[in-house]
């Protein structure tokens, strides 16, 4: 059964001029102008089924965190249709979201609740998620004081114990140190055992190799290859050895 389904997916970008310095510049501006606009995305198709692991590669500015951005509608295609069955966690900026005068444990809370927790799933799970975070004593400290990592941490925490159908990961599998990371990798990979479905984002190809079956190949925002991933990232690389 699908997960998720991309058919002929378009997703074009209004970019920004420089702003007018007056206004009758502005009215000028506006008048003459034409909006400069960027397509990250140009008609693409992709079905990612139910129990999937799929991970996403290319080069920056391939269209990669575009394509994860539509799935977890933080965009909307400019045309075509991005069809979803089940609940999205969107790991995309983790700590984003977290309000810097409340403290970890009350973010937890915070952030549950949007993620579509319960009071008392949150509960239920807050345990766990400050024991995986590994935050301690600071989970009672604002969200302002802590590092970049810390925030990741929590974020990481919070979204994996959501519990969701569909996992989005963008670049965030490299959390903290090293032992930390093998428990993200762990809980990936728990994830895929239980058939959750999971597209992520990297440009870590050991990564790709170790959670994912299949990769899928971006490139000018166009789908360039989609298959088994060890045949997918072996041709990725001998093409940037060869450049």
């Amino acid at each position: 059964m699908e997960a998720v389904k991309l058919e002929h997916v378009t997703k074009t970008f209004r970019l920004l001029s420089d702003a007018p310095s007056s206004l009758k510049s502005a009215l000028l501006f506006f008048r003459r102008s034409k909006p400069r606009t960027f397509t990250a995305l140009s008609d693409i198709n992709l079905t990612v089924e139910k129990g999937e692991a799929v991970a996403v590669i290319g080069g920056n500015g391939s269209g990669k965190s575009t394509t994860l951005g539509l799935i977890g509608k933080i965009y909307l295609p400019t045309s075509g249709t991005v069809t979803t069955d089940g609940r999205i966690c969107t790991m995309l900026d983790l700590g984003a979201g977290f309000h810097p005068e409340l403290t970890g444990r009350e973010n937890i809370y915070f952030n549950g609740s949007i993620m579509g927790l319960t009071r008392s799933e949150i509960e239920e799970r807050i345990g766990d998620i400050i024991d995986f975070s590994e935050l301690g004593e600071f989970i009672d400290s604002p969200i302002k004081t802590y590092s970049a990592g810390m925030k990741m941490r929590l974020g990481f925490s919070i979204a994996t114990r959501s519990e969701p159908d569909i996992l989005l990961i963008d670049e965030v599998l490299a959390v903290g140190d090293a032992a930390f990371q093998r428990k993200c990798f762990d809980l990936i990979t728990d994830f895929k055992n239980r058939g959750r479905t999971i597209i992520f984002v990297t440009h870590d190809l050991e990564a790709a190799l170790r959670v994912a079956d299949r990769t899928v190949r971006i490139g000018g925002g166009k789908i360039l290859a989609d298959g088994d991933s060890k045949e997918i990232i072996k041709e990725y690389l001998n093409e940037n050895h060869a450049d």
